[in-house]
């Protein structure tokens, strides 16, 4: 069998939306692979100076929710035709994917896009920029798509029914959130619940978005109508940008922590009358592609998302 480092690059090739496909049967063509991965489409729209990381996040994937990758970016510019470059790219498993990197402006690209998509498949549309979506590409593919992944709050994106909205800030907080529902599998940490009423959050860099998100599923959990009484602060931890540093549950007399320590382990303690319990957790930081991958194969509840999205959107104000 052939093994993954076997396999070498094909690509990029130059083409045409026209020829793409005829180029990429020419690519498979001198492969010995027998089997295409037909997982799905992934469409990531980004910008030149994110297309690096981009590209990084969905080497990533594997092939294993996205057989095909359609990488869309839009400031190439009004041109005459479409520029795209398709390339079959090495996977782990003896597998390729699909690569085509179209560049052009973004109504060019609302054009080109939905021809390269293979059918029957499910398709996933990423927005890997970081300014809101203008014109209509954007709300074109999110009516042929079965997932958005998106910066929601960055970009004013709500969750809607024809399509499920996943945020990779709230997937990132995905193993603190498992981290601390750990510190209440105890009931007499279930207890003294009641008595909580104030929340600090302390998240890495200047992101404080994943933390809002965070902070609504835990006001949501906790019956609490608004984050007023969340603080979010900024710390250094060591992890990325965005990602949560540390959080502390507490009123008068009632304390809990976690706080990020050396690599994946994050130190609990519980502190009330009586009572002083510290354990460690691990809670690994996620990057990129893991948030993507995680958000492609396991999409979380939609009400419990909608509700913490819905607080943390509130907690925003005009920003």
């Amino acid at each position: 069998m052939t093994q993954a480092t076997d396999l070498r690059p094909l690509g990029p090739v130059e083409t045409t939306v026209r020829r793409a496909q005829a180029t990429l049967d020419e690519l498979w063509a001198q492969t010995d692979v027998e089997t295409r991965a037909y997982t799905g489409n992934i469409i990531a729209l980004t910008v030149q100076r994110h297309l690096e990381r981009v590209e990084e996040a969905l080497a990533g994937l594997e092939g294993r929710y996205a057989g095909r990758q359609i990488i869309g970016v839009m400031d190439a510019g009004h041109q005459m035709q479409v520029q795209v470059q398709v390339s079959l790219v090495p996977q782990p498993g003896g597998l390729y994917i699909e690569r085509l990197r179209l560049a052009a402006d973004p109504q060019q690209l609302q054009g080109a896009i939905l021809p390269l998509l293979r059918p029957a498949t499910v398709n996933h549309v990423w927005w890997g920029a970081d300014t809101r979506p203008g014109g209509v590409l954007l709300s074109e593919l999110t009516e042929i798509a079965d997932q958005v992944i998106a910066d929601s709050l960055t970009l004013n994106i709500p969750p809607a029914r024809h399509y499920a909205l996943a945020d990779l800030g709230w997937s990132r907080s995905a193993h603190w959130r498992e981290a601390l529902a750990q510190v209440f599998d105890s009931p007499d940490a279930v207890r003294q619940l009641p008595r909580v009423d104030r929340l600090t959050i302390r998240y890495a860099g200047t992101n404080d978005l994943p933390a809002r998100l965070f902070a609504g599923w835990v006001a949501d959990t906790l019956g609490w109508p608004d984050l007023k009484n969340v603080t979010f602060q900024a710390a250094g931890c060591g992890r990325e940008n965005g990602d949560l540093c540390g959080l502390e549950l507490a009123d008068q007399d009632v304390n809990f922590t976690l706080t990020a320590e050396n690599g994946d382990l994050v130190r609990s303690v519980c502190h009330w009358p009586g009572m002083e319990r510290a354990t460690e957790l691990n809670v690994p930081p996620m990057s990129l592609a893991e948030g993507l991958a995680r958000v492609m194969a396991r999409p979380e509840r939609r009400e419990v998302f909608e509700r913490a999205w819905a607080l943390a959107k509130a907690s925003l104000g005009g920003k």
